[in-house]
């Protein structure tokens, strides 16, 4: 139930850390597609990304993430199996092939040259 003195939120941003700026660049561009919208730095260190309404920040000011076993963004989609495929070809590393969850999402993994985890899903209902 929607609370009237909610504030309005209207969309997060995962904010992805890296060891590498232009290696974490190439990789959001030319394996999973995004655009850049700015970049931060001489030379760059900082990143904000966009494929589709999704928005992803790149930041190798703060160094390489610390070692962690889950998501770091979950991006929301509406034809996984052509992101899939798309994913497949142009060499990203999916680390867990897709698959239908018990809460009504079909979702796969991949980890970026750094380690972070992304998780795509697609609704099922």
């Amino acid at each position: 139930m929607a609370n009237k003195n909610d504030p309005g939120f209207l969309r997060a941003t995962p904010v992805l850390r890296s060891a590498d700026y232009p290696r974490s660049r190439a990789h959001y561009v030319d394996t999973l597609g995004f655009t850049v919208v700015e970049e931060g730095g001489d030379p760059p260190r900082f990143g904000i990304f966009e494929r589709g309404r999704s928005v992803i920040f790149i930041d190798a000011w703060r160094g390489p993430p610390e070692p962690f076993d889950g998501w770091v963004a979950y991006l929301h989609v509406t034809d996984l199996d052509a992101l899939h495929a798309e994913l497949t070809r142009s060499g990203a590393t999916i680390t867990r092939a897709t698959e239908k969850t018990v809460y009504g999402m079909r979702e796969f993994e991949i980890r970026d040259p750094d380690g972070n985890v992304i998780c795509f899903g697609e609704d099922t209902e």
